[in-house]
């Protein structure tokens, strides 16, 4: 069975849009965890544009999943990760005028900072994600570098065309199994809708799908349990 994470940063997103406490991240997640979800993602981005601290240590107490904390690789975060101490942390690319993740970790240029970053995390015993490009090179350099997990950017997957689309599709499955060949654990996720994460999740080695925005604009229409549960059923069909 494929794992869904479920990530709760937009119910945060539109909570902050008029600076009150409604509605609540983890009220989300605990439905979340009700509805089937197997984790939570949260990404506490350094200007803390969604997801605040004060949600991370609720979260912890709160709720029975796992939490993947996404986080950028600066000194703060790794304080906080070793802090709070998630199930797992997913280091990811962080412009502070991006509207949304727009691309995978370069993990060989940012190599030597990630080194002592990665090390740092694992000595705590909390597990590491590189959030990468389906690029056989970064899949490499992640292995190097002792990460336990590689979650795949299907971004470019899902924004394009349907002959694109396919070429797309090939590289991931290629880069699924080279990462697979180096036992780094194969997770994928980003723009993800139900259409696109069945596909995903029929390739060979995927463990987790980790989906965010979507799940919570379609919950407008059909409830957040119901889209949960219409997930799960996508990507395990």
């Amino acid at each position: 069975m494929i794992r869904l994470g479920v990530n709760i940063d937009h119910v945060a997103t539109i909570r902050n849009a008029r600076g009150a406490n409604h509605p609540d991240p983890v009220r989300a997640a605990i439905i979340a965890q009700n509805s089937g979800a197997d984790g939570i993602t949260i990404h506490l981005r350094e200007d803390r544009r969604h997801i605040r601290d004060n949600d991370l240590i609720r979260l912890k107490n709160e709720i029975n999943l796992p939490i993947n904390l996404e986080m950028a690789a600066t000194q703060e975060m790794l304080d906080i990760a070793i802090k709070t101490k998630p199930n797992a942390v997913c280091i990811v690319p962080e412009k502070r005028k991006e509207i949304t993740t727009e691309g995978g970790l370069n993990v060989i240029k940012s190599e030597k900072k990630l080194r002592s970053i990665i090390s740092a995390i694992k000595n705590h015993n909390i597990r590491v994600s590189l959030f990468i490009d389906p690029n056989p090179l970064q899949i490499k350099k992640s292995f190097e570098l002792n990460a336990d997990i590689v979650e795949i950017h299907t971004g470019e997957f899902c924004h394009k065309n349907s002959k694109d689309k396919l070429l797309e599709l090939e590289k991931i499955k290629e880069c699924l199994t080279i990462a697979n060949s180096y036992n780094l654990e194969c997770h994928a996720g980003h723009g993800l809708n139900f259409e696109d994460a069945a596909t995903i999740g029929k390739l060979p080695h995927i463990k987790e799908l980790n989906i965010g925005h979507f799940i919570i604009g379609e919950a407008i229409f059909l409830g957040l349990e119901n889209v949960i549960k219409k997930m799960k059923i996508a990507i395990n069909s």
